[in-house]
């Protein structure tokens, strides 16, 4: 450890944090995610709404709660349930929270997951919001990657570590059991099993509840790999059965006796066709093998179908109707469903135009949803939504947290090397030359389905674009913006496009005068990483930086590394020949050459990160340096792979990353 420590000094020195615009960058972004203003996100808590809340006097944070009246007062009334920083302390650990599943309905007892620095893997406590401490003898589950649900006060359906032999080559749970309180975990009884070889990232148990909380539907999903699943219901004799769904579907949840769920491939049913990406409505007694007589008709069934630059983005189910999230071309629409005798109608939701939408935390009992919209120059607002009425109150709006008078947003398209159309957004300043020099950062992602709408983004506003930057975001393929298509044709041996779409915005970028080469910098992380770390190998004459954060990046052995085989839907199996092929033709690692003059890279990674395993950045800088290639490299120790673990930290993080870009793009 001491050997890594110093060879992260020794990589990043000072020529970062040594910069004279490294300390007000630290402080300007550490107002921002420190300030007492921000919007606390909300979920509904029982009768009020719980929040997880971190500052400057909280850096590990407290879990708290409020009504719904004192929430719409501009200074709420808030009661502590767990205070973090406090049990970090008393217990002597690292503790990051990572979320509460508290049981319905009226949400007194709640499973509280713990992260040791950030990781994925948590510790489960069962904890009593009424006393408002850990339940003596309560439930405890210790560190693993779990997928656990409540079916009962006493009784949890859990998937995780169940000894030698249990977890899938990724890692993570393929069995699940059914827990009794007061019994050890070696008792649990098995309820369902997958198999050993099984992809993705575990099977997980889905409990399904109406209004009152009573359990409509028990369902479990297993992951074949990384999109392809099988889906099974707990029938009523304690067994589960397989249901006749594509193996590429997304459960929405379920209304009345009908599943609710998007098809994310063409699929037919009793000889009718449905396209993917729409959102579907079946009684659950069509799906199973012994079926009811019922013939379903496509136009009843059909809740929602996409159009060509339409896709289903966000759904909320609720007793009777449905609230969903449709993105058209990349900006949101908010829509209500409600169930007819001939099919579903559709009536709007009014949202701001020109705005990312998204839906929070629901309740059926309550017939509500929480609503946020933004934009890259408009801070978030966040409202309920009435189901009933379809009516959006709004509850806090959050002040403006950089100067967005002197930019403007725009949105172009450009067009990929197989003639595909590839949207971009532009914030940039209003009175910028258009003569190629403007300072750019170009942001992507293209992979597993992600979208990216405009959103707002605080830190980069007040780091970046206040100081003259441009900011450009790239919807490229691998991503979700147009629904399950736009994501497959990105897919395994065409992972090329996603590539292609990059570098054809870059090339777009300097056709508009935006920018050029010696003043356009990329940025990526996770997948990303991917992303970056292939565009300055493929492409080093388009880009003068690239920050390389969280990444994989040598792909051929991306599935030696934990969690890695589960990314294989994704990228391709490098053990088979064929696969591998496709794979060394762009995997990052493989192509540097030490005669390619290349950006001055940024790469930064997470020794807490057991997500995207920190072997992948160390490898790619000890490459670059042994090939002579100028780079920095920078490893935090905490935070895991969100980086989340410490708003404080989390200030530096983009200190360092904002010191850099200026520095190869402004200087």
């Amino acid at each position: 450890d001491g050997v890594l420590a110093n060879f992260v000094r020794r990589s990043l020195g000072y020529a970062l944090t040594g910069d004279r615009r490294y300390e007000p960058f630290r402080q300007q972004a550490e107002a921002i995610l420190t300030a007492t203003d921000r919007i606390p996100g909300v979920s509904f808590l029982g009768e009020g709404l719980g929040n997880f809340w971190q500052d400057a006097a909280n850096p590990k944070g407290v879990w708290r709660r409020t009504t719904l009246a004192s929430y719409r007062t501009a200074q709420p009334q808030w009661e502590t349930l767990l205070d973090i920083d406090a049990l970090a302390k008393a217990e002597g650990k690292d503790w990051v929270f990572k979320g509460a599943n508290c049981l319905a309905p009226d949400e007194t007892r709640c499973l509280i997951n713990l992260s040791d620095g950030g990781k994925d893997a948590v510790t489960v406590r069962e904890f009593d919001l009424t006393t408002k401490r850990f339940v003596d003898g309560g439930f405890v589950i210790p560190e693993g990657k779990h997928r656990i649900s409540w079916l009962d006060r006493d009784t949890l359906l859990i998937a995780t570590d169940f000894g030698p032999g249990s977890l899938t080559e990724s890692g993570y749970p393929f069995i699940v059991k059914s827990l009794t309180r007061g019994h050890p975990l070696a008792h649990a009884t098995e309820v369902y099993r997958g198999e050993q070889g099984d992809g993705g990232y575990g099977v997980s148990p889905m409990v399904f509840r109406d209004k009152a909380g009573a359990v409509e539907a028990v369902l479990f999903s297993r992951p074949l790999d990384t999109f392809r699943s099988e889906i099974w219901a707990l029938g009523s004799d304690g067994k589960p059965y397989r249901l006749n769904l594509p193996e590429r579907v997304a459960v929405q949840g379920v209304l009345g006796d009908k599943l609710i769920f998007s098809p994310e491939q063409a699929w037919s049913f009793d000889g009718q066709d449905y396209a993917a990406g729409s959102l579907v409505a079946m009684p659950m007694g069509v799906l199973g093998d012994v079926r009811q007589s019922i013939r379903i008709d496509a136009k009843t069934a059909t809740i929602f179908a996409p159009g060509a630059r339409q896709s289903l983005q966000n759904v909320s189910v609720f007793e009777d109707s449905i609230v969903a999230v449709i993105a058209d071309n990349v900006v949101g629409t908010l829509k209500r469903f409600v169930p007819t005798a001939d099919g579903w109608t559709a009536t709007d939701i009014a949202v701001p135009a020109n705005s990312a939408v998204g839906l929070g935390d629901s309740s059926k009992a309550k017939g509500q949803v929480f609503v946020s919209t933004q934009g890259f120059l408009t801070p978030p607002t966040l409202s309920l939504a009435d189901v009933a009425t379809g009516a959006l109150s709004e509850l806090k709006s959050a002040p403006a947290k950089f100067d967005a008078s002197t930019h403007v947003v725009e949105q172009f398209e450009a067009t990929s090397t197989d003639g595909t159309k590839i949207p971009y957004f532009v914030t940039r300043p209003k009175n910028l030359a258009m003569d190629g020099t403007g300072p750019t950062i170009l942001f992507g992602y293209g992979g597993f389905q992600a979208s990216f709408p405009p959103a707002y983004k605080p830190e980069m506003g007040k780091l970046w674009l206040e100081n003259g930057g441009v900011f450009v975001q790239a919807n490229i393929r691998g991503g979700g913006e147009f629904g399950p298509g736009w994501h497959q044709a990105a897919l395994r041996e065409n992972r090329q496009r996603a590539f292609d779409d990059f570098a054809a915005v870059a090339r777009d970028l300097e056709q508009r005068r935006i920018t050029s080469p010696r003043h356009l910098g990329i940025y990526g992380r996770s997948n990303g990483g991917v992303l970056t770390s292939v565009s300055i190998t493929q492409h080093p004459e388009l880009f003068n930086a690239a920050v390389i954060e969280s990444p994989l990046i040598d792909m051929l052995r991306y599935q030696e590394l934990p969690a890695g085989a589960s990314w294989m839907g994704e990228y391709g199996d490098p053990r088979i020949p064929g696969d591998a092929e496709f794979i060394a033709r762009y995997s990052a690692y493989q192509q540097l050459r030490p005669e390619v003059k290349y950006p001055r890279v940024y790469i930064t990674t997470n020794t807490r990160d057991d997500r995207v395993h920190p072997g992948h950045a160390r490898k790619f800088a000890a490459r670059l340096g042994d090939q002579g290639h100028d780079h920095l490299y920078f490893e935090d120790t905490a935070g895991g792979h969100s980086n989340d673990a410490d708003p404080v930290a989390n200030a530096r993080r983009w200190a360092r990353h904002y010191v850099y870009l200026s520095q190869q793009l402004m200087d």
